[in-house]
């Protein structure tokens, strides 16, 4: 167990030492390295090299946004399989849906605790 924590710190360290890097070293704005990270988890496992590296690595690779393109891959992947061309549109919402709820539930209790304050 102690081993799949270190596969998992280091792997997802070097996933957010990439982002701290584009952050400090070029002009890209957060929300655009964001995107890229989820559209580069996407080709990652369209091209079978992300679903090896979440085998070795667990929550180190499926956690970051990474993995969240990777997801979306696999549901779209999954669902073309089984309901055909309705799969493209249909996979990566199905696949991602408790994830997606769980955030927004998180964030709607957020705001709930910490209410808003306006910066003077």
């Amino acid at each position: 167990m102690l081993w799949d924590l270190i596969k998992a710190f280091i792997v997802g360290g070097a996933i957010c030492a990439v982002g701290q890097l584009l952050i400090d070293y070029t002009k890209l704005t957060p929300a655009r390295i964001l995107t890229s990270f989820v559209v580069a988890g996407v080709i990652l496992s369209a091209l079978g090299i992300y679903k090896p590296l979440v085998d070795f690595a667990g929550a180190g690779a499926s956690v970051p946004l990474t993995g969240f393109g990777n997801l979306l891959a696999e549901g779209v992947r999954k669902n073309i399989d089984k309901d055909g061309f309705l799969g493209i549109f249909t996979g990566g919402l199905t696949s991602s849906a408790a994830g997606i709820t769980v955030a927004l539930l998180a964030g709607l209790s957020a705001s709930a605790v910490f209410p808003q304050k306006d910066k003077s």
